[in-house]
């Protein structure tokens, strides 16, 4: 006979188990806590077999007939609902496992193994973190095109359009790892091209003028603050390195003796290891700042720990108290000034400037057979290039 709602919130326990049928296999077994659940006793393949469907009242009467119907139709098509059951479970547990976030530690822990850059880890793990309160918890095989565009969108409404940029193709570096790994079947940033603005490019600021740079490096000169700041400007001017790899440079990486300073792949923007000849300016300036920097292991060690480098925001600050603006100098902007310089000048050969710079040929076919280092003109160069400085901030032409 066939339950109702009335009989079954009239039903007290008992000290065993009761089972109530509904009828077509559908049980309730009232416990002897109180607790009502329902159950689905049907035969698949000969073996008698069981079915949760819930607990009373919170699967109420007609849900749980539902539940039956479904099960009823399963087992009509040759299928057992307790596999379809488990099955769905298991691809449920795995596509939680698979969520965005999942993926880019995946992601990043890759690049870290890959030895990239601190500094390129540190961007990368910053533009994931971007999409993470939206996407995060999504399984990433469910993520559709226009829900990376709402991510995108949000950074783009304020005003960050080169990050909403950056965070496209970052986003897109989480898909293809999961479409490579089995975990997507698409990359939905594919779509995306074309959908956001496009930012306006504005190169660093820099004095690339020869009086005017004299004019910078004796403001430079001038520097009131702290020797390991002062010393890192002097050194950017001087050697043209970047900046970052200024701030992160290691005593154990200078060779004063030798006049070399050898920087590794895994800090270099190509990842490959650079060498820069050191002029006997340098070597002056490094051999004083060794007096004060010298016991630890960075040469520009940061202000609230001897264990980590010089923030990124020292020099341009220091730059900014000296009386330039963000619009008229920049760190990076001791390279342009130096390249620009050097190329001008028509004495050194474009690949040695090209090779002190670190730059690397965009034509692969070049590449591979360009393979000078250009050692001892670059030698030359760097001791030319510190007379020139001098030069300049004396105000000679």
């Amino acid at each position: 006979m066939a339950l109702t709602d009335r009989e079954i919130r009239g039903i007290r326990p008992g000290k065993a188990l009761t089972k109530l049928s509904d009828g077509g296999g559908l049980q309730l077994w009232v416990m002897p806590d109180g607790a009502k659940r329902w159950r689905l006793a049907y035969r698949y393949n000969g073996k008698q077999k069981a079915l949760a469907l819930g607990v009373y009242p919170t699967i109420g009467l007609r849900e749980a007939r539902d539940a039956r119907d479904d099960a009823k139709r399963l087992l009509s098509s040759g299928r057992d609902p307790s596999l379809v059951r488990k099955l769905a479970k298991t691809a449920k547990a795995k596509a939680s496992a698979n969520t965005f976030s999942a993926l880019a530690d995946e992601l990043l822990e890759k690049k870290r193994l890959e030895g990239k850059a601190e500094r390129t880890f540190d961007k990368v793990q910053w533009l994931l973190n971007l999409a993470r309160t939206d996407l995060g918890q999504r399984p990433v095989a469910e993520i559709t095109a226009p829900e990376v565009l709402r991510v995108l969108k949000t950074v783009e409404a304020r005003g960050r359009l080169e990050t909403a940029k950056r965070l496209r193709a970052t986003i897109g570096q989480v898909f293809r790892f999961a479409v490579a790994t089995g975990r997507a079947e698409t990359d939905p940033t594919a779509a995306l091209r074309g959908a956001l603005a496009s930012p306006v490019v504005r190169h660093r600021a820099a004095i690339v003028e020869p009086k005017a740079f004299g004019g910078l490096l004796r403001a430079v000169n001038g520097y009131e603050g702290t020797p390991e700041t002062k010393t890192a400007l002097e050194l950017l001017a001087l050697t043209f390195a970047r900046p970052g790899e200024v701030r992160a440079a290691e005593w154990s990486e200078l060779d004063l003796d030798q006049a070399i300073w050898s920087i590794p792949a895994e800090k270099m923007k190509m990842r490959r290891p650079h060498r820069i000849p050191l002029a006997s300016r340098v070597i002056t300036l490094l051999s004083e700042l060794h007096g004060i920097t010298g016991n630890g292991r960075f040469v520009f060690p940061s202000t609230r720990s001897r264990d980590r480098c010089m923030s990124e925001n020292t020099i341009n600050a220091a730059l900014r108290r000296l009386g330039f603006s963000k619009n008229e100098m920049t760190a990076h902007g001791f390279r342009s000034a130096a390249s620009s310089m050097l190329n001008e000048c028509g004495i050194w050969n474009a690949d040695a400037i090209e090779r002190q710079l670190a730059h690397v040929d965009a034509d692969s076919v070049r590449r591979a057979y360009a393979r000078a280092d250009y050692w001892d003109e670059r030698v030359r160069m760097m001791t030319w290039w510190a007379d020139q400085c001098d030069q300049m901030m004396a105000g000679a032409s």
